[in-house]
């Protein structure tokens, strides 16, 4: 099925291509013969709409047309569809492949490597990579594994609102979540998604690795303005605790924590017996991360996070 699939999106393509004037839905199901073994009318339909949005995504401009007769075409300019002769040196070339290694998943890893193909085939010197010699050793990753990632990164970049069931924190079961979705932000090795909460009425931030199930998209336009970049990125820090407004004072079993040390003011080791006393920065979000250290972590101060963190921890074990 799908090379079936993809010798008509090719045999599509080569029609739209080949022509020097609109064709319509009629001549292209008369030339296509995956579309004249279609059942019925409304089959047809629903095929050729599905393949011209494949055709689309993958990069063809496909520009519709009105005849005089009022009748529909559809045609790929071989102009409109023609990479401009690319001008790249080796040391620029050598920064896209090195880009193109970054993502893990296999879908976006092939999209890269699809991307690198079209900008060779378009002239793109074939660079020597000068990390390949530390390529074993190091290679830059971005890790992604929640399945919410790419639906979410798509409907970001499609603008479409999306529904999600999302688990709190200090909540015992998901929530259904109606988001119009933003950007994703990667912060201390977890993926956040940013965007505006319907049912609150506010923007709010989500971590991936609490959206349960599937995320589904929905119709219609965004109703809240979409802030600008640096705007949102603040956003995401703020609601995963990077603004710090204040101080907390905590005791972190020694040998563990690495990440609470790493941002620590100050540590004093070995104030009890297996207990290291920290200073680290308390902004919006530090009492569902220190949570996630479980029992290797207690607040001495102040009471209010004490409070919230001893909350969660009751939920939790209430779960």
């Amino acid at each position: 099925m799908a090379i079936a699939k993809a010798e008509r999106l090719m045999n599509l393509a080569l029609c739209l291509l080949g022509t020097r004037r609109p064709l319509s839905k009629r001549e292209l199901r008369a030339s296509i013969e995956a579309y004249m073994e279609a059942t019925g009318e409304d089959a047809f339909n629903r095929m050729f709409e599905r393949d011209k949005d494949d055709l689309r995504e993958l990069g063809l401009v496909i520009e519709t047309v009105e005849n005089l007769d009022g009748e529909t075409g559809y045609l790929a300019r071989r102009d409109s569809n023609r990479l401009p002769p690319i001008t790249l040196d080796a040391e620029e070339a050598a920064a896209l492949g090195l880009a193109a290694k970054v993502w893990q998943q296999a879908r976006l890893a092939g999209a890269a490597s699809g991307a690198l193909q079209k900008l060779r085939a378009a002239g793109m010197p074939e660079a020597e990579d000068a990390f390949d010699s530390q390529a074993s050793a190091l290679e830059p990753r971005i890790p992604v594994h929640e399945a919410a990632f790419e639906p979410l990164m798509l409907a970001c970049r499609d603008r479409r609102p999306v529904v999600f069931d999302y688990r709190k924190a200090n909540a015992a079961r998901p929530e259904p979540r109606h988001v119009e979705p933003w950007t994703l932000e990667c912060w201390r090795g977890h993926w956040y998604l940013a965007g505006w909460d319907r049912d609150r009425g506010a923007e709010r931030v989500f971590r991936l690795s609490r959206i349960t199930g599937k995320v589904r998209s929905r119709a219609g336009a965004f109703t809240a303005p979409v802030p600008d970049v640096v705007t949102v990125r603040e956003t995401v820090e703020s609601w995963a605790g990077e603004t710090a407004t204040r101080s907390a004072r905590i005791r972190l079993r020694t040998g563990c924590g690495y990440p609470l040390r790493a941002r620590a003011q100050s540590v004093t080791e070995g104030v009890a017996d297996g207990w290291d006393e920290l200073e680290i920065p308390y902004g919006h979000g530090l009492d569902a991360w220190l949570v996630e250290f479980g029992p290797d972590v207690v607040v001495l101060e102040p009471a209010d996070l004490r409070a919230d963190v001893v909350d969660r921890l009751r939920a939790v074990a209430k779960g």
